[in-house]
């Protein structure tokens, strides 16, 4: 009976142990050792596009600048596309970003741009123009305790790159 009681409060403080030392990992993020990760937008791909639907395939890529892998639950996202808010929505693919790398996804995407077909049209008719783009959201972070890394970026994209002669 004595061996039993101190055998199961011996596992027991093997056990929290355990748990505490596999928590350190996650001390970097608490404190201010921890930098956010970089998300960016490098490619939107057209799936299908009708009339009253668009389907679209978005390509983000994260880059990781900590010592540690970074676990990544999901993406919060609304795109524009010269003003016009082309795409929002969640993205739950959980992946991990190793130390000093980098990950790169795909979103589908399915939107109408009806209201704002003319406004898209007169930006293609000019392929070597930029179009200003913003993407805005937040990336959820860990695995226990998790973190929100809210983003914004501006960039431009050149349609003459992405459109077929």
């Amino acid at each position: 009976m004595f061996y039993q009681a101190q055998t199961i409060r011996i596992l027991s403080l093997l056990i929290v142990f355990g748990l505490f030392s596999g928590l350190s990992g996650c001390s970097s993020w608490m404190s201010g050792d921890f930098k956010d990760p970089d998300v960016r937008l490098i490619k939107v791909d057209v799936v299908k596009a009708k009339l009253l639907e668009q389907h679209f395939t978005l390509r983000f890529r994260i880059d990781n600048p900590n010592s540690v892998s970074l676990p990544v639950r999901g993406l919060d996202y609304v795109v524009h596309l010269n003003g016009v808010k082309l795409a929002e929505g969640e993205s739950s693919s959980w992946f991990t970003v190793p130390a000093h790398g980098h990950h790169s996804f795909d979103v589908p995407v399915r939107t109408n741009l009806w209201r704002h077909l003319r406004q898209i049209v007169k930006a293609l008719e000019k392929p070597d123009q930029p179009i200003p783009y913003r993407l805005q959201g937040k990336v959820k972070t860990g695995l226990m305790f998790g973190r929100s890394v809210h983003m914004s970026r501006n960039g431009e994209i050149i349609p003459g790159e992405y459109i077929s002669e």
